[in-house]
């Protein structure tokens, strides 16, 4: 098993098994405590890794196959064969946890004003992805959606190996 990183000024890196809704050996699946939409899911690294570019091949499909699995769980949870997936890197594109993260959010016809609402939001700096000043959730209200959607992981991944 790889060693895993932490510092201790980033957020992401405190997150623990409790937190998980799913998780593969080297990277871990949180809800956004700021969901745009319900069903707003991040994907981390369990160690502290900056940007995409710090992964190499193993790790960058082992990102992306956990993503993909995340996105089989909210379709059977949210109802859903639409999403937006979303990763900022670098200050400038408005990353604002100095974590490589991926958004996964699951979307529905008429959840926001427009399908392409959610890139508008973005490109105006209005609703960022990373904002703190989107309304959050309560410690509470994060800890029930993570309990809800990791039961749900549990029954419908029971035999998947890849998952932990």
């Amino acid at each position: 098993m790889q060693e895993i990183r932490k510092k201790s000024d980033c957020p992401f890196c405190q997150k623990n098994k409790k937190d998980y809704v799913l998780e593969s050996l080297n990277f871990a699946v949180i809800y956004n405590i700021s969901p745009i939409l319900p069903g707003h899911c991040l994907i981390i690294p369990k160690s502290h890794c900056e940007s995409l570019f710090e992964l190499n091949e193993a790790g960058l499909a082992e990102f992306m196959i956990l993503s993909r699995k995340l996105a089989e769980l909210l379709m059977r949870v949210f109802d859903t064969k639409a999403f937006d997936w979303a990763i900022q890197e670098g200050e400038e594109a408005g990353q604002s946890q100095a974590h490589l993260h991926m958004h996964v959010v699951p979307r529905k016809i008429g959840d926001l004003s427009d399908p392409g609402a959610w890139y508008r939001a973005i490109q105006q700096r209005e609703n960022d992805l990373d904002t703190f000043e989107r309304f959050r959730l309560s410690e509470k209200e994060l800890a029930e959606q993570t309990q809800l959607l990791r039961k749900e992981a549990d029954a419908y991944f029971a035999s998947d190996s890849f998952l932990l």
